[in-house]
């Protein structure tokens, strides 16, 4: 008897870990805000710009205002900067109701200004897609790969069918750090002279 009941608290437990309340799974998909907007790029979209606009509040996710479509065939291939370091631990990927719904994702890390050319080499981890309307269907990276990322690459595969893909909402799971600028110490010190150095002699 005492076991049934613990196995049940157990059972409990996992089910308050799997079913986050809203505000929370909002707070869990904030990465959007560790991307740097402006060098943003989304390649073969139908109406320049559309891609950021994709990339928005887990609540807003259901604003079908917003989306992407692919333009010349049904690939869409998204560089994403991020602002800092970041460990991504999952990926939604929202779309439409019918074959232009992505049914493949690629992702490759840390490939600024990526092209399709580039997408002949090997991803860090392809997803095979479910049709998702409603923004609620994760998925997991393998977190070792992806722990320190500053620029993520995902490449729309293939959808359904469709002739083009239609993305209304991409959300970004994980953790983020700010970036430590060496760099920028070591410039300081080379730009101020050292006055021994610079001796005068009279």
């Amino acid at each position: 008897m005492s076991h049934g009941h613990s196995h049940g608290g157990g059972g409990c437990r996992c089910a308050a870990e799997r079913e986050e309340p809203p505000e929370q799974r909002g707070l869990a998909y904030g990465l959007y805000l560790r991307i740097d907007l402006e060098r943003l790029q989304c390649l073969n979209e139908s109406r320049e710009g559309s891609g950021r606009g994709v990339f928005k509040p887990w609540e807003e996710r259901t604003d079908r205002s917003k989306f992407v479509e692919s333009d010349a065939d049904e690939e869409l291939l998204f560089n994403i900067p991020f602002t800092g370091n970041v460990k991504l631990k999952g990926i939604i990927i929202m779309g439409e109701d019918d074959d232009s719904h992505p049914s493949e994702m690629r992702l490759y890390k840390n490939i600024p200004q990526m092209s399709f050319d580039d997408t002949d080499r090997e991803p860090d981890q392809t997803f095979s897609l479910n049709r998702d309307l409603t923004g609620e269907l994760e998925y997991a990276t393998k977190i070792s790969r992806f722990s320190n990322v500053y620029h993520l690459s995902i490449h729309i595969s293939k959808n359904f069918g469709a002739d083009t893909t239609k993305v209304f909402y991409i959300g970004l799971r994980g953790e983020w750090t700010e970036l430590r600028r060496h760099e920028v110490t070591i410039c300081n010190y080379e730009a101020s002279a050292n006055p021994a150095d610079h001796r005068v002699h009279q």
